[in-house]
């Protein structure tokens, strides 16, 4: 059994009894020190002002830059996320939600087997990392140069499946519609599918 220790009282602490350092204050420094500083200073006043006049004029952003996430398309219009939810896995924050759906002969989005039904990001948490586009396996979710994502309600910044599709391009049929003939979902994972076929359109 260890022994009760009885606190010091304060009138038993004395400024003797707290042990010091003395600290050696070197005074200013040397001229040509001071010189240095003043120099950092003197040089900047000639350099060239990199404000600008946002939002008339905007200064470009980095190749990589993170920014606004956005879903991909194949060549031929068919949408490259599969539901898998590696990407809401993979995500820090929680701010992705990911239900996948069947593709069935009336309603394929995707090739394969299943697509993203439900996707939504929570910007108000999303800290642009990256590790969503990391852990895609199909490179469905890419990050754009966008950085504008500001709005006046919380709910606005909740993007939904539609606000995060890439728009279609020349060659591309909206989805639903049946896969590129002759091809399987590793043909397209592997790009060998390059536009839409005629059939595809007939069949849409």
């Amino acid at each position: 059994m260890t022994d009760f220790i009885e606190p010091r009282k304060s009138s038993e602490l004395g400024i003797n009894s707290v042990p010091f350092v003395e600290v050696e204050q070197p005074g200013a420094a040397p001229l040509l020190e001071q010189a240095k500083g003043f120099w950092v200073t003197f040089s900047t006043m000639f350099k060239k002002n990199q404000t600008v006049q946002y939002p008339d004029v905007k200064a470009p952003t980095a190749p990589r830059f993170h920014g606004r996430h956005q879903l991909n398309r194949h060549p031929d219009g068919l949408e490259k996320c599969i539901g898998c939810e590696l990407c809401a896995w993979a995500c820090p924050a929680d701010a992705i939600f990911v239900e996948g759906g069947n593709n069935t002969p009336g309603n394929q989005l995707s090739p394969g087997e299943r697509h993203g039904a439900v996707y939504q990001i929570n910007y108000l948490r999303c800290i642009f990392c990256g590790l969503c586009v990391e852990a895609c396996p199909t490179r469905a979710l890419t990050m754009t140069n966008e950085y504008e994502l500001a709005d006046d309600k919380r709910e606005k910044l909740i993007f939904e499946k539609e606000d995060l599709l890439a728009p279609l391009r020349q060659g591309m049929l909206a989805p639903p519609h049946p896969m590129y003939p002759g091809m399987t979902d590793t043909n397209y994972y592997n790009g060998e599918v390059t536009q839409a076929h005629p059939s595809q359109q007939e069949q849409n």
